[in-house]
């Protein structure tokens, strides 16, 4: 039976975690929720897509993700275990710490060329192939920085690079912000390609985007006004959506190279629209009445509240959660329509007139009117070059017609 390298890779950290867990007052190695699930979807979706598509470089690059993302896992924890939970119990430990100090950098840099290359395979035109190149030198560069740069290791405080030659600058942070402004360009590529897309490509495109949209807006969360506002729930919840990105992101890959359903992205994207706006209203709904709720107890119904309840947050607490359910369905009504009409206006339209038509149906009794009707609806819901109506003939009025002729035939006789 054949296991993966990454397989192997993955149960080891995950061996090495549980033993991290097991040391009281050690730090558990901060990014393996991140690195477990780009390592598996990764590597799992890859291995389909290039099974599947094996001239495509997608599925190929996924793999290449998955296999490197293994690898910073691993030496992650490995460093984390041998080097801080029990110093000295494993060997290699600073040799393994000094492979995550660059490899992290080919990682992200893989998914510049993702968004280059998707979906079609090929880069977006000729003027793109300079930015390509520089990608490719500037990964490289940083990837040598990275492995000569001094200082704790980017993830970590108590673990320093073992090669770090001293007098350089600690450049991890900076290598950081450069990839990722790799990839936002590269990101920009994709909008382009969307301008011009149509059909099927512009489905796939559209699968993609919406995962790296809900990742990008999940990580800005997340890692800067959630964690201004100090509040443990809010960043669980960011931190969930950002698992939840993470893992869409190979997921749409898939889905868009093996066009797999690909039409249902329009239906992913409206509820993603409608329930993204209806939770921030009822978020900052919910934050505004227990701060407006809280403010009246204090100037006026203080002695009251604290009288009944003991603590006037919880009394605002209430409050807020049940006028929040109480708006949830209105709000999302009106929500949905507003996005039915701005978004997806044919769609909205083609409702309207097929309501319309239904009720005309109700009531119509002229079969030529209803015809036009019916022609004029078609002509505004799927707006086809050409429309044409076929009424087959009804067998018995053809029958007493002929009846009729063969009377009237016989009384001329």
């Amino acid at each position: 039976m054949y296991t993966s390298p990454t397989t192997v890779k993955r149960a080891v950290s995950l061996l090495l975690l549980i033993l991290t867990l097991s040391r009281s007052g050690v730090p558990i190695y901060r990014f393996w929720g991140e690195n477990t699930l780009l390592v598996l979807s990764n590597s799992i979706i890859g291995a389909v897509v290039a099974s599947r598509r094996p001239n495509h470089p997608i599925g190929w690059l996924m793999c290449a993700a998955g296999l490197l993302w293994g690898v910073v896992h691993f030496s992650g924890e490995y460093a984390t275990y041998a080097l801080l939970a029990t110093s000295g119990s494993l060997p290699a430990g600073e040799a393994i710490s000094w492979l995550y100090c660059w490899l992290w950098v080919p990682c992200l840099g893989l998914g510049v060329f993702l968004g280059l290359l998707f979906p079609t395979g090929r880069l977006p035109g000729r003027h793109w192939r300079p930015f390509a190149w520089l990608s490719v030198l500037l990964v490289t560069v940083g990837t040598v920085m990275a492995a000569f740069s001094p200082g704790p290791i980017l993830g970590f405080v108590s673990i320093r690079n073992p090669l770090g030659i001293e007098g350089l600058p600690n450049l991890y942070e900076t290598l950081q912000a450069l990839v990722l402004a790799l990839i936002f360009v590269a990101s920009v590529s994709l909008l382009l390609r969307l301008r011009r897309a149509r059909g099927v490509e512009r489905q796939q495109i559209k699968w993609f985007g919406t995962a790296t949209m809900v990742e990008g807006s999940a990580a800005i969360l997340t890692y800067t006004i959630f964690e201004a506002i100090d509040t443990r729930w809010l960043e669980l919840a960011g931190y969930a959506l950002v698992l939840v990105g993470l893992l869409g992101m190979p997921t749409t890959l898939g889905i868009a190279i093996l066009r797999y359903r690909l039409y249902d992205i329009d239906v992913i994207i409206n509820r993603t629209l409608v329930y993204g706006v209806l939770t921030a209203l009822l978020a900052a709904g919910y934050f505004g009445t227990i701060t407006a709720l809280q403010g009246i107890g204090s100037l006026v119904f203080q002695v009251p509240f604290r009288a009944i309840t003991g603590q006037e947050t919880q009394l605002a607490t209430v409050a807020a959660t049940l006028a929040m359910a109480a708006l949830f369905n209105p709000l999302r009504r009106r929500i949905q329509g507003y996005i039915d009409r701005r978004f997806y206006r044919r769609k909205y339209d083609a409702r309207k007139t097929l309501e319309a038509l239904s009720a005309k149906l109700r009531d119509e009794t002229d079969l030529e009117a209803l015809s036009e009707d019916l022609v004029e609806a078609v002509r505004e819901t799927m707006q086809p070059t050409h429309v044409s109506l076929w009424l087959h003939p009804d067998p018995d009025l053809k029958n007493t017609k002929k009846r009729a002729a063969i009377r009237e035939s016989g009384h001329d006789e």
